[in-house]
């Protein structure tokens, strides 16, 4: 072989680990986190319903998988033409360079899964994984273990074939599967567009207080509130940054008080184990209580409007 070729075939070598590494873990991950959305269990799902290891499998699967199977075939088809030897260093050391870094990646999520069951997982759960991981790991193992061994570089291969489907089978199946069990993109969005709201809702909420801080009463508007010595509050904290909208505050009595705006999703789910002065919302025009800081021993009279 040319430096040229070795130098070649060295690449492809190390991009397609690349790409394995990222492969293995993102169908990893989608099968752990449809185990943890299908199986209840209070200690995984306890008060967060994040979607963002789902989210970044999808995205490692849609980059590095067609990487994987070209660099793969880019491979075979070096051999097939012999500018790969069989015997060649470069084929031999990094296929079996590979099966370590792959063996040790797959070792440590095995430790992990064993880990948590230790730490009180759900043995339903704990055993769906550890097959998962077996599945895994036995497609890769057993495909680097009979490309160091075979012989036959022409023609048609039924174990290649074999593999090439099985593999990208179970591909297919984790990157659609994971659709189902996350959230749309227009749903994320306005997610954050909410929380953005809820953001500015904060910031109103740290000046009401210094303005109660100050005078022992709230404000009767945001107006007394902007007025106030030591505070800043610019026009974009005080709307909604999508629609433009602005974020209604509300005096209900002599020591509460509240915000409303149209909101675009509900968030009881995610704040179900949240404290109590998290804003919790519906979809459409909603009001969520403020909280004093500080409060203080004045009476509430309510403010009838």
């Amino acid at each position: 072989m040319s430096n040229h070729s070795n130098a070649k075939y060295a690449f492809y070598y190390l991009l397609s680990l690349a790409a394995l590494i990222f492969v293995a873990i993102s169908v990893g991950l989608i099968v752990f986190g449809i185990i943890d959305k299908s199986i209840a269990d209070v200690l995984v799902n306890y008060g967060t319903s994040d979607d963002g290891a789902l989210k970044f499998a999808i995205s490692a699967l849609l980059i590095a998988t067609p990487i994987f199977y070209v660099t793969v075939h880019l491979i075979n088809r070096g051999l097939k033409k012999g500018e790969l030897d069989k015997e060649s260093g470069i084929r031999r050391w990094l296929t079996y360079f590979i099966l370590l870094v792959s063996s040790l990646v797959l070792l440590g999520v095995f430790i992990g899964v064993i880990n948590n069951f230790l730490s009180g997982e759900l043995t339903a759960s704990f055993i769906l994984k550890a097959l998962a991981m077996f599945v895994i790991s036995g497609t890769i193992f057993a495909y680097y273990f009979y490309e160091v061994k075979r012989e036959k570089f022409s023609g048609k291969i039924i174990v290649l074939r074999i593999f090439f489907y099985a593999s990208l089978a179970l591909v297919l199946a984790a990157f659609i599967s994971a659709w189902f069990f996350i959230e749309s993109p227009t749903v994320a969005r306005n997610r954050r567009l909410d929380q953005n709201v809820i953001s500015n809702m904060g910031v109103i909420e740290s000046a009401v207080n210094t303005y109660w801080n100050n005078h022992g009463i709230l404000p009767d508007t945001l107006a007394q509130v902007k007025a106030e010595p030591g505070v800043f509050l610019s026009e974009n904290s005080l709307i909604d940054p999508a629609n433009k909208q602005p974020i209604e505050y509300h005096k209900t009595a002599t020591s509460t008080f509240e915000f409303c705006a149209t909101f675009r999703t509900d968030n009881h789910v995610e704040n179900q184990y949240a404290s109590p002065d998290a804003k919790v919302h519906a979809i459409g025009h909603q009001c969520v209580s403020g909280t004093i800081f500080n409060p203080r021993a004045v009476p509430v009279t309510t403010i009838v409007r």
